[in-house]
């Protein structure tokens, strides 16, 4: 259980460390491209920003996801990767449909995976609602200088 237990926290850990990572990647994006953006002026730019911060949330999920994935591969929890795949998707997203179950050993990290995840969705959207939320600031105060 100790090993189990080593896992969890190592994944945890990790995954909680590139979510920063990836969120600072995304905020230094959005601040070095803000004069071409111009969120503030017009829809496009709005919705460009957006679908940026959006894409780039999903891709930092995938890298944990697959990281979870290859997780359960090194230990020999899943022999195949696309079942591993699966069941770190699932249980990522805290859906967990059971089809595809971890071997007792490893039962306890899938269901942390779902803890992490649920977490760290709950740090996307707050990430989002914070941008899109800056961006109603930025238009109120462009309309005001009008």
């Amino acid at each position: 259980m100790l090993l189990t237990f080593a896992l969890a926290t190592f994944m945890v850990g990790l995954t909680v460390t590139i979510h920063f990572g990836g969120l600072l990647g995304l905020l230094w994006l959005l601040r070095g491209s803000g004069h071409r953006f111009r969120p503030h002026e017009s829809a496009a730019g709005q919705g460009a920003v957006i679908l940026i911060i959006v894409l780039g949330l999903v891709g930092i999920h995938t890298v944990e996801v697959w990281l979870y994935a290859l997780a359960y591969i090194g230990v020999g929890a899943m022999k195949d990767f696309e079942a591993a795949l699966y069941f770190s998707t699932t249980s990522f997203t805290t859906i967990g449909y059971g089809d595809v179950v971890l071997d007792h050993k490893w039962r306890l990290v899938g269901a942390i995976e779902g803890a992490n995840g649920l977490l760290l969705f709950g740090w996307s959207t707050a990430f989002l609602i914070s941008v899109t939320g800056r961006m109603r600031v930025l238009e109120h105060d462009w309309l005001e200088k009008r």
